[in-house]
């Protein structure tokens, strides 16, 4: 919890909080909106495929993408069909 986020196990120290960013929800939520508005605005603007091409974070985001796995990564995880982005 916030309130005794600290324990000790085996001599070694941990903090564990869920949810920190919760601690401050506004300024947490002007940060991830900062942060994250180009890339919407982007997407709306051009579309996905045309701003994933454009932009390298916007392509690595991408999970799915019509109706297949478009991360390779989370299809290996869970042995199903990838089908990169091109």
């Amino acid at each position: 919890t916030h309130s005794n986020p600290i324990y000790r196990e085996y001599d070694v120290i941990h903090y564990c909080v869920t949810n920190i960013p919760g601690a401050v929800a506004c300024t947490s939520t002007h940060a991830l909106a900062n942060v994250t508005l180009p890339y919407a605005i982007a997407i709306a603007n051009k579309g996905y495929e045309r701003a994933a091409r454009e932009n390298p974070a916007i392509l690595r985001g991408i999970n799915i993408a019509k109706g297949m796995l478009a991360n390779k990564a989370v299809a290996d995880v869970f042995g199903l069909p990838y089908s990169a982005l091109e």
